[in-house]
């Protein structure tokens, strides 16, 4: 990983407007790294950026937008993640919902973690994640070896 980060960023519909804020709050953090995110947040990512820059004349902060999440943006930020084009996921999903995508979300997650890539499914973890001293140097996360699982019987 290098020192510039690679990260995605997710909310389903009841926790946009918490991304969205967590966004306004970080975003002289996040100006330094390369966002990508699924459909309609990735929209209102970048409209919250583009709010906060318009003092900068002519300056646009582009955000890489996937397909919305229920349309295949959650797998192709999985396929992201299982090439190494993600380097920290903050996903805003709701607990309290049922998605119709749930199946793809929790693929989602679990990709992140057989890649060891950091992810925060909350506010107090991104905010523990963004504040780490660890987001702005090169970092070598340590892969698990999963070649054992190969050879055993799934029960």
């Amino acid at each position: 990983m290098k020192a510039s980060k690679r990260i995605a960023l997710v909310a389903h519909d009841n926790r946009k407007k918490d991304l969205i804020e967590w966004v306004d709050w970080n975003y002289k953090i996040l100006l330094n790294h390369q966002l990508i995110c699924t459909g309609t947040t990735g929209m209102m990512v970048e409209q919250a950026l583009q709010k906060k820059l318009q003092s900068h004349d002519n300056f646009r902060f582009p955000v890489k937008k996937l397909k919305s999440g229920p349309l295949g943006g959650d797998q192709q930020l999985g396929a992201m993640i299982s090439e190494g084009e993600i380097d920290l996921m903050v996903f805003f999903w709701d607990p309290m919902y049922s998605q119709p995508h749930d199946v793809d979300v929790k693929a989602l997650l679990r990709i992140t973690v057989v890649y060891n890539v950091p992810t925060a499914c909350n506010r107090s973890t991104a905010d523990f994640l963004i504040s780490s001293p660890l987001l702005t140097e090169e970092y070598h996360p340590r892969m698990n070896d999963y070649i054992d699982y190969r050879n055993r019987e799934i029960t």
